[in-house]
């Protein structure tokens, strides 16, 4: 079965006769690892292979030692405590922000909160967690609150694009019926929102966590400080005991959140089948019931859990407050700012998020076709993939030092196989549950496993897929700062030096520079997710 064949029919143009297949687009961006593999060897110092060799022995045999299991589950526990405070505050806040700059509350109002919050969103985590920690010095709320502004406008923006996406007719009758507006709102668009937020909100934890450690690998406190220290000083049996520690946390969130999110956001559950909500027997009435004990048991056992962290780690609120003195700032220097080598800078960040974007996109089906004809072989790719998402980018990015210098190239494999994990998991659980009878009947037609796979399953998540694919270039772009404070060129590397010189000027056009970039690419990939989806 051929591309030709997959796609010709009488009557078709000639051009349209060699467009790739549908099945075939997520692999089209795989096609960069044809230049990358070109031009690795020109990047190879060779120097730290014995290093790369030591470093996956290590895996096997990490360290027991007493000292070193006390001190990673200590700063496991002050990651995952940062990790759950920002989750819950910016959850919190984000539905709050939300509701107001939804066009369906406010009407054109809205707008003004959308674009607020608009460069709150645009700058990472990381870097609001580098200016804080200037001005308020090393704590653990410095971590807090560093993941709970960017995440609170994300969901925000989430949340307000799905109150603007429900139908209003069941608000209107209530407006117009005389209800009043919170109890209108809250009953025409609780219910239907609910299992969204939940399902989102599942999502943002993980994010957290992976945030809480990037923090630290920055040394804001946690697990991410040792992971770095031990990774520096190449003691690569300690720095395996803190990594297979932090993916069993993961993984246990994982399962956690999941379970979660089938049990509480199933359309029955929540009553979404009829307006009546009932078929006769009360069932779905009693499973809304249910389901709204359950909710309500679940926050008022997280408040006191979210309490004893707070006060477990020392979070001190009233000490964001307390501005620390700075050194006297020189006065800005405009022409010095004017001539940094702008061009440059956006171009290097722009093809390190390119780059990355494809390699991540791309590689995740081509492993699956690669591995499909074995039982064990899916297997061996979840693992590498659930240690891609586990590896921060800026330890890959430190790892791949030893052998490759640094560069765009180098930082974009950093970011690339790190995404490389998270868009491989969508994938897999998305094939699951796609296209199985269309797999076993091309095989059961003689096709081979590859085959049936490509033509079963991944017709029917070609658009899903990329539509997720341009959303994690987004997410992509946000992150190319990270790697960019660890070596590779582009605005990430001037701010770094723009931040340990005291340079605010320059540090104050850099982030403008790069929430613009990081605003105008998620203007990008939503038009392109929108057409994908709506093809």
């Amino acid at each position: 079965m051929s591309t030709g064949t997959a796609l010709a029919e009488p009557g078709w143009a000639a051009p349209d006769r060699w467009r790739p297949a549908a099945p075939l687009w997520p692999l089209l961006p795989a096609l960069v690892l044809l230049p990358l593999l070109a031009l690795l060897p020109g990047l190879s110092h060779g120097g730290g292979w014995n290093l790369v060799g030591r470093f996956a022995l290590a895996a096997l045999r990490p360290s027991l030692d007493p000292l070193v299991l006390a001190s990673v589950l200590r700063g496991l526990a002050v990651t995952v405590g940062l990790a759950l405070l920002g989750w819950a505050l910016s959850l919190a806040l984000g539905v709050v922000l939300g509701v107001l700059s939804a066009r369906v509350v406010w009407g054109h109002r809205a707008e003004l909160i959308r674009r607020l919050l608009a460069l709150p969103r645009s700058i990472h985590e990381l870097l609001w967690g580098l200016l804080l920690l200037q001005l308020v010095g090393l704590q653990p709320a410095v971590a807090v609150l560093a993941i709970t502004i960017p995440f609170a406008a994300l969901v925000a923006r989430v949340v307000s694009d799905q109150l603007d996406a429900l139908p209003t007719g069941r608000l209107e009758a209530l407006r117009a019926a005389g209800v009043a507006e919170p109890a209108a709102l809250l009953t025409a668009l609780g219910p239907p929102l609910l299992p969204q937020v939940l399902s989102y909100g599942g999502y943002r934890l993980e994010c957290a966590l992976r945030s809480a450690t990037l923090l630290g690998v920055f040394g804001l406190g946690g697990l991410g400080t040792e992971l770095r220290l031990t990774l520096q000083s190449l003691a690569f049996e300690e720095l395996w005991t803190g990594l297979w520690a932090l993916l069993a946390a993961m993984l246990l969130l994982e399962r956690l959140v999941g379970w979660l999110r089938r049990r509480w956001t199933m359309p029955a559950r929540f009553g979404l089948g009829s307006d009546t909500g009932s078929t006769g027997s009360g069932t779905p009435g009693r499973e809304v019931g249910r389901r709204g004990r359950e909710l309500l048991l679940a926050a008022v056992l997280l408040l006191p859990l979210l309490v004893a962290v707070a006060w477990g780690l020392q979070v001190d609120p009233a000490s964001l407050l307390r501005w620390q003195p700075l050194p006297p700032l020189p006065p800005a220097d405009w022409a010095a700012v004017a001539a940094l080598p702008w061009p440059r800078l956006v171009a290097n960040t722009l093809v390190l998020t390119l780059l990355a974007a494809a390699l991540a996109v791309g590689t995740a089906p081509l492993l699956l076709l690669l591995v499909s004809p074995w039982p064990w072989g899916q297997g061996l790719v979840q693992v590498l993939w659930a240690l891609g998402r586990l590896w921060p980018p800026p330890l890959i990015a430190l790892l791949l030092l030893l052998v490759l210098k640094p560069g765009v190239i180098t930082g974009a494999l950093a970011l690339g196989l790190h995404n490389l994990g998270v868009l491989g998991r969508l994938l897999m659980e998305s094939a699951e549950h796609s296209g199985e009878s269309r797999e076993q009947a091309l095989l059961g037609a003689g096709c081979g496993p590859r085959l049936a796979l490509l033509y079963g399953r991944f017709s029917g998540l070609a658009r899903p897929y990329l539509a997720y694919g341009a959303y994690r270039a987004d997410v992509i772009l946000r992150e190319s700062v990270v790697v960019g404070l660890v070596g590779a060129t582009g605005l990430g590397s001037q701010l770094l030096e723009a931040l340990s010189g005291f340079a605010y000027d320059q540090l104050a056009a850099l982030m403008l520079v790069y929430a613009a970039l990081t605003l105008l690419g998620e203007e990008l990939s939503d038009r392109l997710r929108r057409r994908l989806l709506s093809g």
